[in-house]
């Protein structure tokens, strides 16, 4: 990331001692090159909000999912693996940026792998993120106009505010873009937070609504009257803590997917106030865990709502046996809102790709800067407008640039840059990354080819 391209405020080292933290050690800020330093103006708690927005999307609605297929206890301490693997491959990038002066995923590529490096991680993150967005777009086409006739409680009809394109184009221009066009990703804070919060009021209405559904589930018109009875009984209420079957194989590619954020770490960590790799480690692992705190008491208790028969999305779990309930219609709105706040936050380390491809170390330019926000954004609405399976297709890409952006860059890239010894604690746990990674995307890719058969 060039020093023009963040914007920030920049301060030339001339021999005397850079202003510090009192907590900060001998831990230098990031720096871009030849002694010039970055110095951002984001505080520490709308850091931590960017994160967890960052980290925090629609993935939430399938963990419970993946409890009923795991089990309790495996699912926490799946859970726990991933989000401790998570902050590990951030500590490695941090630790690498720290030592190499550089402050940028595909710097960090060019640094190990030159050109072709650079080009690699550019791809994979625009191809990545242009396929979140895309994806969290057709959510919102799909499910909008579904929630606005459940807080009306009207059937289907044709007016303009229930056609999911229209309602796609009205929020990206009215919302997406004026919040991609900011020049600096820390002014996301405010809305960071409020997705934060959105997703906080989603796990406290789970915990109550679980009070509200008995169990054994009762019998509705919505739900099949022959698989109701064949096992709607007090057994069916029992909380399983380990499971193994073939569905549980979907567990971990959902956990993975729900703790990605490294593409916009080291933006953040550029716009942090007074930057160090303490401080930016701090901001994650602040974020993985209120994130991980989030994740298990929504699953936990969306699981003990509907135990074997939870949804695959939890929210639609809801409609059988609570219709027109106005507190999940509500959360449901909310969650879309989340998901429309998390596709600005995603754009910008898709645009810096793309500006990093084209344009290279150039002066920032404010024409660049909107031209590229605005072909970016108008590929992922005619995405999710044009492409009636997208998250089919995504889901094969997401697959293998997920993982490569979580697990395997960072651990490779730290092999390939550092000088420690390959029998050294740093190197043999970038390794283990490197092959839980490469692991976790050959069972996500098989995942996505079984469900596919399954379907068909």
């Amino acid at each position: 990331m060039s020093k023009d391209r963040v914007n920030t405020s920049i301060q030339v080292v001339n021999g005397d001692e850079p202003e510090r933290d009192d907590n900060d050690d001998e831990e230098t800020t990031p720096m871009l090159s030849q002694g010039v330093r970055v110095s951002g103006g984001a505080s520490f708690s709308s850091s931590v909000f960017n994160l967890m927005n960052a980290i925090m999307g629609s993935g939430i609605l399938g963990l419970a999912y993946a409890m009923a297929n795991t089990g309790i206890i495996s699912f926490i301490v799946l859970l726990l693996l991933v989000s401790s693997l998570a902050s590990y491959s951030i500590h490695l990038l941090l630790t690498l940026c720290d030592r190499t002066g550089l402050n940028s995923y595909e710097a960090l590529g060019e640094k190990a792998f030159d050109k072709a490096g650079k080009v690699l991680v550019a791809c994979t993150i625009l191809i990545q993120n242009i396929g979140a967005m895309a994806s969290y777009m057709f959510i919102l086409k799909s499910e909008l106009p579904a929630t606005i006739r459940s807080f009306l409680r009207t059937e289907t009809s044709d007016v303009w505010y229930e056609d999911g394109v229209i309602l796609l184009i009205l929020v990206t221009v009215c919302v997406v873009l004026p919040l991609a066009l900011l020049p600096k990703i820390g002014f996301l804070g405010y809305t960071s937070s409020l997705s934060f919060f959105f997703m906080l009021f989603f796990a406290v209405v789970v915990v109550v609504k679980k009070w509200s559904i008995p169990c054994p589930l009762p019998i509705n018109s919505t739900v099949s009257m022959e698989s109701t009875n064949s096992s709607n009984s007090s057994s069916d209420c029992i909380a399983r803590l380990f499971v193994f079957s073939s569905k549980s194989a979907y567990a971990i590619p959902t956990m993975a997917f729900s703790f990605l954020c490294h593409t916009a770490v080291l933006p953040i960590y550029c716009e942090l106030k007074r930057p160090t790799k303490r401080k930016m480690q701090n901001v994650a692992n602040v974020s993985i865990s209120l994130s991980f705190l989030v994740y298990l008491v929504s699953a936990l208790f969306g699981y003990l709502t509907f135990y074997d028969r939870v949804n695959s999305q939890l929210l639609l779990g809801y409609d059988n046996y609570l219709p027109w309930d106005v507190l999940v219609t509500t959360v449901r709105l909310l969650i879309l809102m989340a998901v429309l706040l998390t596709v600005p936050l995603i754009h910008f380390p898709a645009r810096k790709a793309v500006l990093m491809l084209f344009q290279d170390e150039r002066r920032f330019s404010w024409f660049s800067h909107c031209l590229s926000t605005i072909l970016l954004l108008v590929l992922v609405v005619l995405l999710a407008v044009y492409v009636p399976d997208i998250r089919n297709v995504f889901g094969v890409v997401g697959s293998t640039t997920s993982t490569c952006l979580l697990f395997v860059f960072p651990g490779l890239f730290y092999l390939r840059v550092s000088s420690d010894p390959i029998n050294s604690c740093s190197s043999v746990g970038a390794g283990a990354l490197v092959v839980f990674g490469v692991f976790v995307g050959l069972l996500s890719l098989c995942v996505i080819v079984i469900s596919w058969a399954q379907m068909s």
